[in-house]
């Protein structure tokens, strides 16, 4: 930046925009080089012989003076989408006998290589215009959630953003689940449930607290606000149950997780979210003793706007003396299988996932390992191709596919 470069800072990438380049036409434009950063608290370090020297150019195929491609660079063409504008399109490897030593050394010497055509046919071009970029970034994250973009899926991710997620119930799976929607971009998180948490529950749940914490009596919902806002802003606290007087809080969610064992409740929590068009995830569990043995059974049920009709036969609403649930026996890891079925099945609605068929029911026995997924909604999918449309058509056993 103190040398004029346009330097920017998002998402965990370091761009350098207004790179000026020839193209096929030896025509000059000018593009962006991304790299992802290495980021370990908060601190940039450039991890020498482990880079792979790989950089990433926004803008049509840099080429020499001549029109012809810089060839010697040539890597891959991703053309991956990033964030706002910003897309892949090539993917370069220039790599130095003794490695670069940091990346100002990295960035310095792609855009010698780019540009040097650019600039040998027009001496007034270049890549230092000293123009001031904004790098100040809200983030719902304490820190940079480096893990997307390592993996280049920064854009991907961000579609689970400006979601307003609630967790009803924070006993064993409730638990899970805030574990797993607190490492994903949702702007809020909120938390219900009006127990203590106790030390019955330090098995039941992610992590390991010390035994002073059993000395006072905390709220589970502040307990586990203390944690996860280490991690992220949006973790808001309700120390209250779900009851008539309160549902209306519901009503401006993106999405609820509805994780409690009282039917009563669980069966006005459906009908006023049904109502007013929230979607949800119902989740159960049911463990049993059998001979010495535990037989463990799993349900989490979506219900959408879309598709409502299979709540009757899925989500029980009768006399809790006939849950299974009701038992209160609960198993950490069939817990967290519980809550990851969950969030895979929010992240489908969500289009994180690719999904063929969207199932709304989910259940799993540990007695025969038997995983079923039923209560299809039949939908169209339209994927655009350079040729057309591909229109793949489905019922519940076939699927067709016709391009138009």
């Amino acid at each position: 930046m103190d040398e004029g470069y346009e330097i920017e800072v998002k998402g965990g990438y370091l761009i350098a925009h207004h790179i000026p380049y020839v193209n096929k036409s030896k025509d000059i434009k000018y593009g962006k080089l991304i790299v992802a950063l290495n980021i370990n608290n908060d601190a940039v370090t450039y991890q020498k012989h482990c880079s792979k020297h790989v950089i990433n150019f926004m803008g049509e195929y840099p080429c020499n003076q001549d029109g012809s491609e810089i060839s010697a660079i040539r890597l891959s063409s991703p053309n991956t989408p990033l964030f706002d504008d910003i897309i892949m399109n090539f993917s370069f490897s220039n790599k130095p006998q003794n490695d670069y030593n940091d990346y100002y050394e990295q960035m310095v010497r792609y855009i010698e290589i780019i540009s040097t055509p650019a600039m040998s046919l027009d001496k007034n071009v270049t890549a230092r215009t000293f123009k001031v970029i904004n790098n100040e970034e809200s983030s719902v994250f304490q820190y940079i959630d480096s893990n997307a973009t390592r993996a280049n899926i920064w854009n991907i991710n961000n579609k689970l953003s400006n979601q307003k997620i609630a967790i009803i119930g924070l006993g064993g799976t409730g638990s899970y689940i805030l574990d797993l929607i607190a490492k994903t971009p949702v702007s809020e998180i909120n938390l219900y449930d009006d127990d203590n948490f106790c030390q019955h529950n330090a098995f039941r749940a992610p992590g390991a607290p010390t035994k002073a914490i059993f000395d006072g009596t905390q709220k589970k919902v502040n307990h586990f606000s203390s944690i996860y806002s280490n991690m992220h802003n949006g973790i808001k606290p309700h120390a209250e149950k779900i009851t008539k007087d309160n549902v209306y809080q519901l009503f401006n969610m993106s999405f609820v997780f509805l994780c409690i064992d009282n039917d009563a409740a669980r069966a006005m929590i459906v009908k006023e979210l049904q109502q007013n068009n929230v979607p949800l995830i119902d989740v159960g569990m049911g463990v049993q003793t059998v001979d010495n043995f535990l037989i463990g059974s799993l349900r989490v049920t979506l219900v959408t706007p879309e598709k409502r009709d299979h709540i009757a036969r899925r989500i029980p609403m009768g006399n809790n003396e006939d849950n299974e649930y009701a038992t209160n026996i609960q198993i950490a890891d069939l817990n967290a299988l519980n809550a990851n079925i969950a969030v895979i099945e929010w992240k489908k609605y969500s289009g994180f996932y690719h999904a063929i068929k969207r199932f709304h029911n989910f259940t799993y026995s540990t007695n025969d390992s038997n995983f079923v997924a039923d209560e299809i909604f039949d939908t169209i999918l339209l994927h655009e191709k350079q040729a057309g449309k591909t229109v793949l058509l489905y019922d519940r056993m076939n699927i067709w596919q016709v391009v138009l």
